[in-house]
């Protein structure tokens, strides 16, 4: 199964700068719930965003740079095609960005996990618009912003109809 993994703005804003425009300690607690013991792949800038690889997950990197050197244990491919190709055909893979993969991947998705984030910011990365023909909202959870979130957001899983 293939799903994607997400948090976007209620203006599909995913990120600036190569970087987050939010901090939602939640919202990271439930990708690392969701995504750790799993493949999890993603575009060249999005792994390059982190500071060093997620532990207990096998990263797959796609790049266009044929002499790009990732870490040890880090699979480099070259388009999402081979990505999926490598990965255990009877496991949740998770798509987990940026915005370039998530458009690319949209179509051969099975489930989408999106923390909706209730405002609107500038961003350069944007979250592929949803078609509501496609999907079904099968989750929906509503956390209120607090003194660790600054922003409400909401926890949504969507089904492919």
């Amino acid at each position: 199964m293939i799903t994607i993994i997400a948090a976007a703005a209620e203006n599909n804003a995913l990120g600036k700068d190569n970087d987050l425009i939010w901090h939602l300690p939640d919202d990271f607690k439930r990708f690392k719930q969701l995504t750790t013991g799993h493949y999890i792949i993603m575009g060249r800038k999005t792994f390059e965003s982190f500071p060093k690889p997620l532990p207990n997950r096998t990263h797959i990197i796609i790049t266009r740079q044929p002499e790009y050197t990732a870490p040890e244990g880090c699979l480099v491919v070259s388009s999402l095609k081979k990505a999926l190709e490598i990965c255990p055909k009877s496991e949740e893979v998770f798509i987990i960005g940026g915005g370039e993969i998530y458009s690319q991947s949209l179509s051969i998705t099975h489930k989408i996990e999106l923390t909706r984030v209730h405002t609107s910011l500038e961003a350069d990365t944007f979250f592929p618009e949803l078609n509501p023909k496609e999907w079904k909202l099968t989750f929906e959870e509503f956390h209120p912003k607090d003194e660790k979130h600054q922003f409400d957001f909401t926890f949504l899983t969507y089904e492919r109809v």
